[in-house]
């Protein structure tokens, strides 16, 4: 019986426009006693911390999205605006 050390790290990048991005990332370390379940408790870290990527990023792309259609918005009334008074010339 050989007691082992995995790790996992796993990261992603978001592109949040604007020329702004955000990079998450997580590492998860686990102790095996035999060889054979390696590979098992390494593909078990990637799904967890995976999961623990996208849950941080969720509030911050939810928010993202937000202030990208509020601006988008903001553009078009904007743009509207300026069809209205050129119409009234």
């Amino acid at each position: 019986m050989k007691i082992g050390t995995v790790s996992i790290s796993y990261s992603r990048k978001f592109n949040l426009g604007n020329y702004e991005s955000i990079e998450l990332g997580c590492s998860l370390w686990a102790q095996v006693e035999e060889e054979e379940d390696a590979d098992g408790v390494v593909q078990f870290l990637y799904y967890q911390a995976k999961a623990a990527v996208k849950e941080a990023a969720m509030p911050v792309i939810k928010a993202n999205e937000f202030q990208i259609s509020k601006a988008k918005s903001q553009r078009k009334a904007t743009t509207d605006e300026g069809v209205a008074e050129i119409d009234n010339f």
